[in-house]
């Protein structure tokens, strides 16, 4: 099939179906044998999904008449043609061709001629279109309403900027096994290999890649010297205060960076991970076992504390609640159209029952890290707050970079390169 048959039929599927990339694209990638092809088809999805309302906006003020079906795949190609003219280094008349070609691919043989209209017609008038478009800023980030009303809400004057960096390709950051050799040490194997890689101010572990790059490629990963995770989940490790010997629960462990990272910080913990999805545990496992670390793995509901909890409290216990995951957008941009705002609430009475009900399992002077990736506080300052009222034994502790005034520490889309995060660390009296 057409490249850009395939992509419309991904972005529909999202759209349209609500169906997540995460489950579609594996199945696609397996029928496409070149990389490079694989690479090209990620960042037409990703990029149509990105910027959706902006270009179906310009598509359908380039129509000459609505399409008979408004909600198709037809529409979606034209998303996705449009994408190409105004985002990608792909030649103008590739992309028109390419896309006139995909029409056939998804049934829509009598639609050649359309297609070619609308696109180069494009290249005519798309600049005075979008100046027009664009005066609404909301529209031009191309967020749905709910999320961009509770997105003002939380972040005010910043949010078009919160926006801007969902939009934002997410960059490449590498977590080194500070077990196997020092941040510097691999950096400087890099840097010997012509690869760019800079130090974050904050996490200790992290470094960020100037380009992306297949992780085979990245040396020592096969033998676990090094792994890629977003530097804002890495500071889990930091902030959880942990211990040698400890006993650490992490409650909510798939796909397992932060359970690695607690352990190539202190390999004499006893760590429980837990996750009530067995096939995503399994990669858990796999991330282990590349990097040489042990832990106890069961696949149960972290909630249902009767049905795997042995009565031994834990000193630490690493709460990454299920969540919305608005925090990681620009990595997962079809977030932003699978999620609906009544998501929202059931999410957090989910989140709030699970703090609730681990924290029976947490020793006296032993602290909890809740942490999402999210970026709405019903699901972070909020909750926690719910959570202090009702608790008289929990007692929130200021964590770096956390301002004194408040409830956890809030990582903004982009702020300093990372995904959107929240963290709040709780001590049992």
């Amino acid at each position: 099939m057409n490249l850009r048959a395939h992509a419309a039929e991904l972005v529909y599927a999202v759209i349209h179906e609500g169906r997540s990339l995460n489950d579609l694209l594996p199945t696609v990638n397996q029928q496409i044998s070149d990389g490079r092809d694989r690479a090209l088809l990620k960042e037409l999805v990703f990029g149509s999904l990105r910027h959706h309302r902006r270009l179906a906006t310009l598509r359908d003020r380039l129509l000459s008449q609505p399409l008979q079906q408004p909600q198709g795949k037809l529409a979606q190609l034209l998303v996705v043609g449009l994408y190409q003219l105004l985002y990608t280094r792909v030649p103008a008349h590739a992309a028109v061709a390419d896309t006139v070609e995909a029409v056939s691919d998804i049934g829509e043989e009598r639609a050649r001629g359309l297609v070619n209209a609308v696109l180069r017609n494009s290249q005519r008038k798309a600049d005075s279109l979008l100046a027009d478009i664009d005066r609404n800023w909301e529209l031009k980030q191309s967020h749905p309403d709910w999320l961009v009303s509770a997105l003002k809400k939380a972040y005010g004057r910043d949010t078009e900027a919160v926006l801007a960096a969902n939009n934002s390709p997410a960059p490449m950051s590498l977590r080194v096994n500070t077990q196997r050799g020092s941040v510097a040490s691999y950096q400087a194997l890099l840097q010997s290999l012509d690869i760019a890689a800079t130090v974050h101010p904050e996490a200790r572990d992290a470094l960020v890649l100037a380009q992306p790059m297949d992780v085979q490629q990245l040396p020592g990963f096969a033998d676990g010297a090094v792994s890629v995770q977003d530097v804002a989940a890495q500071l889990a490790a930091d902030f959880l205060d942990i211990g040698p010997g400890m006993r650490v629960l992490d409650a909510c462990s798939a796909p397992g960076g932060k359970t690695a990272h607690l352990l190539e910080r202190e390999p004499t913990l006893t760590l429980l991970a837990l996750d009530s999805d067995a096939s995503r545990l399994q990669r858990v496992r796999e991330n282990l076992q590349r990097l040489q670390l042990s832990a106890e793995l069961k696949a149960v509901d972290a909630g249902a504390t009767a049905a795997w909890w042995d009565q031994q409290p834990f000193d630490r216990i690493l709460l990454d609640a299920p969540c919305s995951g608005t925090g990681v957008i620009r990595r997962h941009p079809d977030i932003k159209w699978l999620r609906r705002e009544r998501d929202i609430p059931a999410l957090a009475e989910q989140q709030l029952q699970l703090l609730r009900s681990l924290w029976s399992t947490l020793a006296h002077g032993g602290k909890l890290l809740y942490a999402t990736c999210s970026s709405l506080p019903a699901e972070n300052a909020e909750l926690i707050k719910t959570f202090l009222a009702g608790q008289n034994d929990a007692q929130l502790q200021l964590l770096p970079g956390q301002p004194a005034d408040s409830i956890g520490r809030v990582i903004r889309p982009g702020e300093a390169g990372m995904d959107g995060f929240y963290y709040a660390l709780l001590a049992k009296q």
